[in-house]
């Protein structure tokens, strides 16, 4: 299984983050997690406003707000 971060909403580009390497699939729902707390910042300059976790094609949780 693999989980991966969907930009929902927000005015980006998805190559830009594929090639800014913000784009990752994660072998368990801990490490997605973790690599998003670190890495939101980056999604936010990148012109990402909302994200959602998915589980393969199965909808985790979302879309959830990357500001405060």
């Amino acid at each position: 299984m693999s989980y991966r971060w969907i930009p929902q909403t927000g005015s980006f580009s998805v190559q830009e983050l594929e090639s800014a390497d913000l784009i990752h699939d994660f072998d368990d729902q801990g490490s997605a997690e973790e690599w998003l707390g670190l890495f939101y910042t980056d999604l936010l300059n990148r012109g990402v406003a909302e994200v959602s976790l998915f589980e393969e094609d199965r909808l985790v949780y979302g879309p959830m707000p990357l500001t405060p």
